[in-house]
């Protein structure tokens, strides 16, 4: 398994069989039981039939991981259609509508582990729904203060990605890196995996320290652009230093301030002199880092009431409104509770 998320475009009604098939799979190799299967197969066929219905087509993204020691698959359906007025209406079973999302969803939320929504009328709709290999499993809240999600996709019709990220919890905090191989495909993988090595056995606590040890590791390689933010618990504060284009945004409320990253390219040219921005670690803040596969032109203000969302339904908004489609893209959003 990796982090990977595969993304299916789906405009017509033959893609569904395929896609449903391909994720039926995927849960028996991961050890689901055949009915567990089954139940998989409802919630793909809702999701991707409706979004032929009533969205005119969308993008699914799924992928498999593992959580203490127990298989699960995530899926993200995204749309751009009509969107929905009173999501709590369309959730009761039975209720449909030729104009709204609502058929199912019932069945969707009562067969998952997870099932969350966020839509708005004229903007469209963002589903997430986690599947584990039993259904009583629960969802368990983070307890560590930070609570994150990420959506990694690949370059279209690359099997790999060069885009990468890794979470590390130290004795004094948390470090978050974010990095984008240059170009995409095999070696800007490479790149990019030899420098979460490097970044994993670091033990520094300044992000400019770490990117020098990153520049020195990946020197072999093509090299590739990064950020890191680190949080000290002690001193309640945030360390931000990057080389390279990775958009760095942290919000509180409705202010919000970018991290301007130094230009670069780590593993060639990086600059003589790094210096990391501090500023303070606060309750209620929301840090985003993306690669360039995402336009930057965004604010997460305009997206009514998405805050309050869980730190995927945010990452899959501002994937939903800013994808590229030309680059391996990546959006890690955090949340400090």
């Amino acid at each position: 398994m990796d982090n990977t998320f595969s993304s299916y475009k789906i405009d017509d009604r033959s893609l569904i069989a395929f896609i449903k098939r391909e994720i039926h799979n995927l849960a028996l190799q991961l050890g689901f039981t055949p009915h567990r299967a089954a139940e998989t197969d409802i919630i793909v066929a809702e999701l991707t039939s409706n979004l032929i219905k009533y969205a005119g087509g969308g993008e699914l993204l799924y992928k498999s991981q593992q959580v203490d020691g127990k298989n699960e698959i995530e899926l993200y359906c995204i749309d751009n259609g009509v969107g929905i007025d009173n999501v709590a209406k369309i959730m009761n079973d039975g209720y449909s509508t030729s104009n709204t999302l609502g058929e199912g969803l019932g069945a969707i939320k009562r067969l998952s582990n997870d099932f969350l929504i966020y839509s708005m009328r004229g903007w469209g709709t963002v589903q997430y729904v986690k599947i584990c290999e039993k259904s009583d499993i629960p969802v368990v809240p983070s307890v560590s203060g930070f609570n994150f999600s990420v959506l990694n996709v690949n370059y279209p019709g690359e099997k790999v990605c060069g885009d990468g990220y890794h979470v590390k919890y130290t004795s004094k905090g948390f470090q978050i890196f974010v990095g984008d191989g240059l170009g995409h495909g095999a070696y800007a993988h490479e790149a990019v995996q030899i420098a979460i090595k490097a970044f994993r056995r670091s033990t520094a606590s300044d992000s400019t320290i770490i990117l020098r040890e990153i520049h020195e590791a990946v020197k072999k390689s093509r090299g590739l652009v990064a950020t890191i933010a680190s949080v000290d618990y002690n001193s309640q504060t945030w360390d931000i230093c990057g080389i390279g284009n990775i958009n760095t945004r942290i919000y509180r409320g409705l202010e919000n301030k970018t991290y301007t990253p130094y230009n670069g390219i780590i593993g060639h040219n990086i600059p003589r002199t790094l210096n990391s921005t501090v500023i303070p670690y606060l309750k209620h803040q929301i840090i985003v880092m993306h690669s360039d596969g995402l336009k930057t032109r965004w604010n997460l203000n305009d997206l009514v009431s998405v805050i309050k969302h869980n730190p995927g339904i945010i990452a899959t908004s501002l994937y939903k409104d800013n994808i590229r489609g030309t680059d391996d893209a990546t959006v890690l959003v955090g949340k400090i509770t």
